[in-house]
């Protein structure tokens, strides 16, 4: 994947396992860009990282967040986790499954 600049965009977004790819802006949320580009099976309630119903492992790529530690407990932070519903592609991301 090639990594990109915080202003630059779109992003390609990889949901694991099935491999479903969507491109998304580095200002939408990935949950918001998966939901604009019709994809289905991300899970999602709230959208403002609070239910963590959306924690997704992220296994490359970079996000951020405009608040800090939106519902992430500081190990999943470290860990590798991201909530979609908030956070904002800053390179290509790969995540899920």
């Amino acid at each position: 994947m090639t990594e990109k600049g915080p202003d630059d965009g779109p992003f390609r977004v990889t949901v694991r396992p099935a491999g479903t790819t969507f491109e998304a802006d580095a200002g939408r949320t990935l949950l918001a860009s998966a939901l604009l580009a019709g994809v289905e099976g991300l899970p999602n309630s709230c959208r403002n990282g609070t239910c963590r119903a959306c924690l997704q492992p992220l296994h490359r790529g970079e996000v951020a967040y405009r608040i800090p530690w939106p519902g992430l407990l500081p190990e999943e932070r470290t860990g590798g986790w991201v909530l979609p519903c908030v956070a904002f592609p800053r390179s290509d991301i790969e995540l899920g499954g």
